[in-house]
């Protein structure tokens, strides 16, 4: 039998779950035939029964839905059919009307008991990864819980003509998770740091990638957008392969070099990329193991197919509201560091993330639901409590100091008929001549070192008005204040960046128009004072708070303020003007983005849990504005010391009226005017801004 038949991985394993398994099975079998008296909840069990049974049907015929031997025999269009119905429930067609829609289970189910069931719902349909990934485990827990709910219905029923309460309900579903803490603590740190034979490698190493059908083998959901990014890639010559893999895996391997760090100590890399790009992964995960890397691609934290309906994450974002509380967190914390003792090993082996992130995806704008879950205020407290004990234990058994990353985005063909060309210019910014960067790069640096603050003011409809604070050199000789980015963990290259000073930083940062982690920000405004965030607004919606509450849950990540964790000054005008010429600004990921123009960053610092690492610049100067007044308090008060974010907003070049250095005698030195950089040594820069003319 193939060795990825999903069967084969539910027809083994110890007698006592079999029987556990067959008496789930049966059970869940039975439930749609059932009446017990409220049609309303009748429904909605006899269609989460289904959806189960829907997964037993996927374990008993795994050709049909999709196995690596199977995608070699099967029609394209039998493949494609049977993906959409594992992802039925959440497809836009289908949502509306769908359980696993908040709006829909309360307008169906009531507001005390419709959003319990949905959260459940969305547990159910999420079953399909864990069949494909041979989770029996967790299908298991799934299957029992849903019949532990089903029986509290019908025993209540049964007992007086009424519905469990709310109460009743919630605390099957917080016991669920409380109990099963430990053995998810597990899987996550293991899908981080073990490298063992997966799907994904499987599918790496035996398929046929010239035919797309493979992707239908990882269970993801699959669109015209992964299959045509495969066909693309599969049609390049190899030499193009190459050049796509050698930049990503040499930038992970230079971020060692760079940073002083032995990659000789370290065994394995997470690898993290987008389906479709297996071709440039194969030629990756060959290069990193020529380097004694082995790769770690799980599930979620290594690969993703295409998103099947945001708005469904979107609307599940905060379900944790159900059983977020101090004994939770204190759960999963001991749960988590048992998991670390166990693959403390392992979790020392890892080199770190390297990451292959797409763009060009259609804009998504969110529904803010009021049916939707979210956090209450000491909730918030807890989950970012839980959020940076979470990285400070991760820290502990993977230091940062000890491990880099890499960061590298090709477009896909969503982005719409400017695909191919953006592609290449995308490989060509990527593949930049670093020495030309390094060398103008030094120029800024040269004027910024010497300079008490610097001022950014913004021209036109931009009302940027803000004085960033530096750090003050004691051995100008021997330190600098910015380091020197050169396309190592960071591609493209093409930037300056530092951890300002946050007292003395104060002003308006805004722009008119963003993209930050995929959602879309009009007339977005921060206000910092000493450095820290003292308001914030946007004009998406016609209602001001509502505006102020998408900002503070997706930009502040639920926190009441946020530092200026970074000042940088992007220099790669290529990738600005690729941008305009092609009218995708608004396509253009971040870690692009971010090097067209200013960009600052709030929350953490770029060398946050490494500012007791020395860092040094290629001209050999020691970079030491590696800390803020609130990453000092790491030693005696860690938990306030890192919030675990780091948003970069940018200003673009036509948006920008001055950035000037500003000396400790007054003395202003201009870097960049009316979009243009003006400091001499900086010419190069403008060859192509001149080329918009």
């Amino acid at each position: 039998m193939e060795k990825t038949d999903i069967r084969e991985q539910y027809e083994t394993g110890e007698d006592g779950m079999k029987e556990r398994y067959s008496l789930a099975w049966e059970r869940i079998s039975q439930i749609p035939e059932e009446h017990f008296g409220a049609p309303a909840f009748e429904k909605y069990f006899a269609a989460m029964a289904e959806r189960l049974l829907l997964m037993r049907k996927v374990m008993d015929s795994p050709e049909r839905y999709g196995t690596i031997d199977s995608c070699r025999k099967l029609p394209e269009e039998e493949l494609a059919a049977a993906n959409r119905e594992l992802y039925a429930p959440i497809l836009p067609g289908n949502y509306e009307t769908s359980y696993c829609n908040p709006a829909y289970a309360v307008k169906e189910l009531g507001e005390e008991l419709g959003p319990l069931l949905c959260v459940l719902s969305a547990g159910i349909f999420e079953q399909v990864y864990s069949v494909y990934d041979g989770q029996k485990d967790r299908v298991l827990v799934c299957m029992e819980l849903f019949t532990e709910v089903y029986a509290a219905f019908t025993y209540q029923w049964q007992e007086d003509g009424t519905l469990p309460d709310r109460e009743t309900v919630r605390q099957i579903l917080y016991w669920a998770v409380c109990d099963y803490a430990e053995e998810d603590a597990l899987l996550q740190v293991k899908k981080r740091t073990c490298p063992e034979e997966t799907l994904a490698l499987r599918i790496l190493k035996s398929c046929d990638l010239s035919d797309p059908r493979y992707l239908y083998a990882y269970g993801e959901y699959i669109t015209e957008n992964e299959l045509e990014t495969a066909r693309f890639l599969a049609a390049l010559e190899d030499a193009d392969i190459a050049a796509m893999a050698d930049a990503y895996t040499e930038g992970f391997r230079k971020g060692f070099e760079v940073m002083n760090k032995d990659l000789t100590k370290k065994s394995s890399v997470m690898v993290i990329y987008r389906l479709g790009f297996e071709r440039v992964i194969r030629r990756a995960v060959e290069n990193f193991e020529r380097m004694g890397l082995r790769p770690v691609i799980y599930r979620r934290t290594g690969f993703e197919g295409a998103r099947p309906n945001r708005q469904f994450s979107y609307d599940h974002r905060f379900d944790q509201a159900l059983w977020l509380d101090k004994n939770y967190v204190n759960r999963r914390m001991e749960a988590l560091r048992a998991a670390y003792e166990q693959y403390r090993v392992e979790a020392g082996n890892c080199a770190g993330p390297a990451v292959m992130e797409t763009f060009g995806e259609k804009v998504f704008e969110p529904v803010m639901k009021p049916e939707a879950l979210r956090l209450e205020e000491e909730q918030n407290r807890l989950q970012t409590e839980l959020v940076s004990r979470g990285g400070e234990m991760e820290n502990e058994y993977a230091p940062e100091e000890e491990t880099s990353y890499t960061i590298i985005a090709f477009p896909v063909p969503e982005i719409g008929p400017v695909f191919q060309e953006l592609f290449w210019e995308t490989l060509r910014i990527n593949t930049l001549n670093y020495a030309l960067y390094r060398d103008v790069q030094q120029k800024i640096i040269d004027v910024l070192d010497t300079a008490d603050h610097c001022e950014i003011k913004g021209m036109g409809e931009n009302r940027t008005d803000l004085r960033v604070n530096l750090w003050k050199l004691s051995d100008p000789e021997k330190e600098t204040i910015f380091e020197n980015c050169v396309a190592d963990v960071n591609i493209p290259v093409g930037e300056v960046f530092t951890s300002p000073v946050l007292e003395g930083t104060n002003g308006v940062l805004h722009v008119t128009r963003v993209f930050l982690n995929g959602l879309e920000y009009r007339d977005l405004f921060l206000t910092f004072q000493d450095g820290m965030i003292r308001d914030y607004g946007c004009g998406n919606y016609e209602n001001p708070e509502e505006g102020r509450r998408f900002i503070r849950e997706n930009v502040l990540h639920r926190h009441d303020t946020l530092p200026m964790g970074e000042f940088a000054i992007g220099t790669n005008t290529t990738a600005y003007v690729t941008a305009k010429r092609l009218g995708v600004e608004a396509k253009f990921p971040i870690l692009i983005a971010e090097k067209t123009g200013p960009h600052f960053a709030v929350g953490d610092t770029c060398y946050s849990h490494e500012e007791d690492t020395m860092t040094y610049n290629p001209d050999g100067k020691a970079i030491v504005a590696r800390e803020n007044a609130v990453s000092a308090l790491r030693r005696e008060k860690p938990l306030e010391a890192y919030y675990n974010c780091h948003t970069d907003i940018t200003i673009p070049y036509d948006e920008l009226g001055e950035l000037a250095a500003v000396l400790g005698d007054g003395t202003r030195v201009p870097i960049i005017q009316k979009g243009r950089f003006v400091l001499p040594g900086t010419e190069p820069l403008n060859e192509a801004l001149d080329s918009l003319k």
